[in-house]
């Protein structure tokens, strides 16, 4: 007989149990505490957890423990259970009330057996071979329905052999025993609901955040996987840095919570790029809009070139009564040459176009001059000026494609990513995403944007985002106007950004003496891109 103690301690174990249940946020570590507990508080040496499948016609093993035997299967152990599933009706659907675990389902009923070789009525073959096999001895049995909140069955917590405390036999389970485990199965189909619950709307939310930024790589293929890449990234340095006890980051420290946290800004650190206009986005070269217009300016040349002709033809038909050949031929030499310097200006302007990382201010100049110095008969017959003032200043710009008010259409996403998720009631664990992802383009020095924050005004999270989102842009091989780089020649970059005050010089320590660079270019640049970088250059020797 159970002592009055001994049921209030298990009353207790049961209430700790149930708060821990609410706590536990890994669906594998949920059902191993949950049959671990129910182990515990009825002294059993064995036990199953199954789940109903998705059909909702067949229980599925999740969780299998027998101490006695060493056997642990399932959940967090990496062992997979290799039995089928078990079927709640035959195939004339029919309910299979032979199964115990079966029938507590079918029937929404606890079924408490003493001796497994001695009831009538259920089929314990598959018991008996496994008892043959291992010479283990399933004897008492006691097999429960998990219900949730909305009373719909889920599972079934099945334990095996009760053991007595004091003599280490089996025993049957007792009244109390059977109490406790319902009312243990009850609390845990409750936390296992709320958990999938929970799980499903996180499953939501992430899909509706890679719905968003489908939208951003389908409205530009030149940016595709930055806003996966990103992520990626940011986490690998963030982990890097929760891992390091010494330095000046040395009490960073990052939860589960906080690193879902962190990845969810980084998915959506570039959302506000929905509103950038798609002309700006994938401008490729430095007169493309809708289309490339370095080919309006080709047909202008053309035109030049048959002015020129056209010209010469007159003045060498109007030397012909005087038939002065030697004239005709100086005529024809001047009109080659001058279709010669109008032919090597067409092709400087198309390198022009295409951009680069900086553009010489005697380059410059020369976009100026070719753009006043000829005249051409525009479609509407009137003589013009060869290149508009927008198209000068395009051609001139001094590193990229993008005029000062492009780069200023294209900062903007920033801002309206702020906004965008400053709007949205996120819940507490959620709170800090606008910041962690509104940052990434902040400086050290405070000559970042939007706000011109500093390094003490931003978090560890948000500094490591603006790294992830530098290195990612220069090794990325689907940007319209330059070549992917090199990991070496990116991390080079990179460190002249930590020495000018650009991004944080302590995670930039982390992203090479942790490898960082070399972990992400593994998992998502080309092979050819990553060459040897010499790490001893770049950390410091503190």
């Amino acid at each position: 007989m159970e002592s009055i103690d001994d049921l209030f301690r298990r009353l207790e174990q049961l209430n700790e149990v149930g708060a821990a249940l609410s706590k536990e946020r890994d669906i594998n570590r949920l059902l191993e505490r949950i049959l671990v507990a129910a182990k515990e508080i009825t002294h059993a040496d064995g036990g199953t957890l199954y789940l109903l499948t998705e059909d909702r016609d067949h229980l599925r093993f999740e969780i299998m423990r027998t101490d006695s035997l060493g056997i642990a299967l399932g959940g967090t152990t990496g062992n997979a259970i290799k039995l089928p599933d078990i079927p709640l009706h035959d195939e004339n659907g029919r309910p299979n009330s032979a199964m115990v675990a079966a029938y507590a389902a079918i029937h929404d009923e606890t079924v408490n057996i003493v001796d497994a070789y001695t009831e009538a009525g259920f089929d314990f073959s598959g018991t008996r071979k496994f008892d043959e096999k291992t010479g283990y001895c399933s004897k008492s049995f006691l097999t429960v329905p998990m219900k949730n909140h909305e009373n719909e069955i889920i599972g079934v917590l099945q334990l095996i052999n009760a053991m007595s405390p004091k003599t280490k036999e089996v025993v049957p389970f007792s009244h109390a025993d059977q109490r406790l485990a319902e009312s243990l199965a009850s609390q845990a189909a409750i936390a296992l609901t709320n958990r999938q619950l929970i799980s499903q709307l996180e499953t939501l939310f992430e899909s509706f955040i890679s719905l968003i930024n489908l939208a951003i790589d389908e409205k530009s293929p030149y940016t595709a996987g930055h806003c996966q890449r990103v992520p990626e990234l940011t986490l690998m340095l963030a982990d890097a840095v929760n891992a390091t006890h010494s330095g000046p980051l040395a009490d960073f420290h990052m939860s589960e919570k906080d690193r879902y946290e962190l990845k969810i800004a980084g998915m959506l650190h570039d959302c506000g790029k929905v509103t950038t206009p798609v002309h700006v986005v994938d401008k490729a070269t430095k007169l493309q809009t809708i289309f490339d217009r370095i080919h309006l300016i080709d047909t202008r040349f053309e035109v030049l070139k048959r002015d020129a002709e056209i010209q010469a033809l007159r003045k060498q038909l109007a030397l012909r009564e005087k038939q002065d050949a030697q004239a005709e031929a100086y005529i024809w030499k001047d009109c080659h040459e001058e279709i010669r310097v109008l032919e090597d200006e067409r092709e400087f302007l198309r390198k022009c176009n295409i951009g680069g990382e900086a553009m010489k201010d005697e380059d410059q100049q020369k976009v100026r001059t070719i753009g006043t110095s000829h005249r051409w008969r525009n479609p509407d017959g009137v003589l013009t000026e060869f290149l508009s003032s927008e198209e000068i200043e395009n051609l001139s710009i001094k590193a990229g494609t993008l005029t000062q008010k492009e780069r200023e259409i294209i900062n903007y996403h920033i801002v309206a990513t702020i906004k965008m998720l400053e709007q949205l009631p996120w819940p507490k664990h959620l709170k800090n995403v606008p910041e962690f992802a509104g940052g990434h383009h902040e400086r050290m020095d405070g000559k970042g944007y939007p706000k011109g924050l500093t390094k003490e005004q931003m978090s560890v999270q948000a500094r490591a985002m603006g790294i992830a989102d530098i290195f990612e842009a220069l090794t990325a091989k689907d940007r319209p106007y330059k070549a992917p780089m090199k990991v070496s020649q990116a991390v080079s970059i990179l460190s002249n950004f930590a020495k000018g005050g650009h991004v944080d010089p302590d995670l930039f320590q982390v992203f090479i003496k942790e490898k960082i660079y070399l972990k992400y270019a593994h998992a998502f640049l080309d092979p050819g891109q990553v060459d040897a970088v010499d790490e001893h250059q770049y950390l410091s020797a503190n």
